[in-house]
């Protein structure tokens, strides 16, 4: 992950809004193509330095949204605000404060980074100073500065797809629209993409981040929308979410000792729900399990047993996904 001291103008760019007022507004979007309804009243907003993620299946209707949100498509109803400016297909300048990654690649593969990068950045308006000066902040945050002066045609997959995440953000957009960046990479270019990203909201940047894996939106993400059928079934914070499902967290304790004495102990905890030995180990059904869980390991110590490891399962997004539309994510 790059390393580059928060600059104002990274956030201050484009259309003005005050901190206190979203970034991106988007109330009872609507688009039908022919009998298909791909999107269904979708509303959300985003703030200033907060990456909200768009979580469902390919096919959910969250291309067709973000391709709203850009002004690309129209909508056949609803409204987008932009840091408080409407934002339809014909609002140029407003469109100014947006960073758009598509999926396809935007580079030229007979291009260094570099060269591309600077390119880019006189599409943008900047002059060759400050072209020269954001290309290398850029490639410092996407982490190829190393790399800068290679044909682009030799880079991985990966490397590519943080060069055109890179192109996204030279004219410091004050909204940075990601859809899925990381499919058909490798995991360690993955996870590098995943670090830009991290830095981008630490930065100031208001994100809006599409995908289909579930890890990525629980690391990412601080708020979730959840889509299916072009429709937001929830959103919230991965607490919120999971919260929705009702379930409890399950803790299994292998040890060494008077089982049903500790577990008897354990009872008298009020987050414990239930409390059973399953093969030799200790299986609690538990509220809060990670925060009450020195409070049980003392429990069950006090009880004389000898505890060898402990394994912790908490509902995820894939259990909420399920719960609110009735198949798994990656059906």
């Amino acid at each position: 992950m790059g390393a580059t001291a928060r600059s104002d103008a990274m956030i201050g760019s484009g259309p003005e809004a005050s901190a206190a007022s979203p970034v991106l507004q988007c109330s009872n979007l609507r688009r039908r193509f022919s009998q298909v309804e791909a999107v269904r009243g979708i509303s959300f907003e985003i703030a200033q330095g907060e990456t909200y993620g768009l979580l469902g299946p390919n096919g959910a209707g969250k291309t067709t949204t973000i391709s709203i949100v850009c002004g690309l498509l129209e909508a056949d109803a609803g409204e987008v605000l932009l840091c408080g400016q409407t934002l339809n297909t014909r609002s140029v300048a407003v469109k100014a404060a947006i960073g758009y990654v598509p999926q396809e690649l935007a580079i030229y593969p007979d291009l260094s980074a570099r060269e591309n990068l600077r390119f880019f950045a006189r599409l943008y308006g900047l002059t060759p100073a400050a072209a020269d000066a954001r290309v290398d902040e850029v490639l410092e945050v996407i982490g190829l500065t190393e790399r800068a002066r290679e044909q682009t045609r030799n880079y991985s997959g990966g490397m590519q797809r943080r060069l055109n995440i890179g192109i996204g953000l030279l004219h410091r957009p004050r909204l940075l629209i990601l859809d899925e960046p990381t499919v058909g990479v490798d995991p360690q270019s993955r996870n590098a993409i995943l670090e830009s990203v991290e830095h981008l909201s630490d930065e100031g940047m208001a994100v809006l981040y599409t995908t289909h894996y579930m890890e990525e939106a629980e690391r990412l993400c601080d708020r979730i929308g959840i889509v299916d059928l072009g429709e937001l079934k929830a959103e919230g914070t991965r607490t919120d979410l999971v919260a929705l499902v009702g379930e409890h967290d399950r803790v299994a304790l292998e040890g060494v000792g008077d089982l049903a004495l500790a577990i008897r102990a354990c009872l008298g905890l009020a987050e414990v729900q239930a409390a059973s030995v399953q093969d030799g180990a200790i299986e609690l059904i538990v509220d809060r399990a990670r925060s009450i869980l020195p409070e049980l390991l003392r429990v069950v110590a006090e009880s004389d047993v000898a505890v060898s490891s402990v394994e912790v399962s908490e509902p995820d997004l894939e259990a909420v996904f399920l719960h609110l539309t009735g198949k798994a994510l990656r059906d």
